[in-house]
């Protein structure tokens, strides 16, 4: 956090985050948010009334903010105004804005097999790197901060310390990524840092692993709208088409919620072609008492 003219009512703020354990990043969101509103407000946020708050989320619906922007602020306000200031009742007066939900982008096997293939180098800390993302569903942020000594070859796991929301989790390690992570560790022989950046002191950044899965996206051909989170995706997808529960699928992803996992069910196109419809069974039973009519 920046120390330069904190106010008391930001450091109460900045206490409360920290006693309520909320990360390094929210926390600097939190008060980037609350910032922004003492700034529509022209005065301290804590003095803010009902029709204060209603300016303030009409004039974020007329500026056309993004839902989850709009949101994101709301969940500020509602933390500075719940906690900091104990006006509970502020609350009712804030809304959120509904997302709409739109399905994930998901690549063929095919199409993550040339990505894969078209990763840049040099060498292969990349193609490892892109390969964990897909191999294990990892986010970007959790394949950037592993260390070697989170792969755990033994009991073929993946250690993923302080994933979102702070949880910690074990991810799967596949025989053929593990085969890839040997030859890229008897490569570069990383210590500390499994992916290290430049200086070699820090992580590879996610934004340096984004780009080079930009590179391989575009020498490979594919044309869709997919970023470095789509890997996540497309391991959960191909994961349920291969019949995998949804529940396991949940665990592996790290998901809080099942409804979060279960999206995956309205783009997993082979489940859903090789689903059965009961209309079928339907028709069976129909031509069958056709069949005993005319007998």
């Amino acid at each position: 956090m920046k120390e330069e003219k904190t106010t008391a009512l930001r450091q109460r703020m900045i206490e409360d985050m920290q006693i309520r354990g909320l990360g390094e990043k929210a926390q600097k969101a939190h008060i980037r948010n609350v910032k922004h509103f003492a700034a529509f407000l022209g005065r301290p946020p804590d003095t803010a009334t009902p029709k204060d708050l209603r300016a303030y989320q009409l004039q974020m619906t007329n500026d056309g903010v993004s839902a989850s922007t709009y949101n994101v602020r709301i969940i500020s306000l509602r933390f500075f105004f719940g906690f900091t200031c104990g006006r509970e009742e502020m609350k009712r007066f804030m809304q959120f804005h509904r997302k709409p939900r739109k399905l994930p982008i998901v690549l063929s096997v095919e199409e993550v097999a040339d990505l894969m293939a078209a990763v840049p180098g040099p060498g292969l800390k990349y193609r490892a790197a892109l390969g964990i993302s897909y191999g294990a569903g990892l986010r970007a942020a959790e394949v950037c901060n592993l260390k070697v000594k989170d792969i755990d070859s033994d009991r073929m796991l993946i250690h993923v310390d302080d994933g979102k929301g702070g949880r910690d989790r074990k991810a799967m390690l596949s025989p053929s990524l593990l085969d890839l992570l040997r030859e890229y560790w008897r490569e570069s022989r990383p210590e500390g840092w499994l992916f290290p950046g430049k200086p070699k002191i820090s992580p590879l950044s996610p934004r340096q692993l984004n780009r080079a899965f930009t590179s391989a996206k575009h020498m490979a051909g594919i044309n869709k709208l997919a970023t470095l989170h789509t890997l996540r995706h497309s391991f959960a997808t191909h994961l349920l088409e291969a019949n995998t529960d949804v529940r396991v699928i949940q665990v592996l992803l790290g998901h809080a919620k099942l409804t979060t996992t279960a999206r995956y069910t309205h783009v997993a196109t082979k489940t859903i072609q090789s689903t059965v419809s009961p209309f079928e069974h339907m028709k069976l039973l129909q031509d069958e008492t056709l069949r005993r009519g005319l007998e």
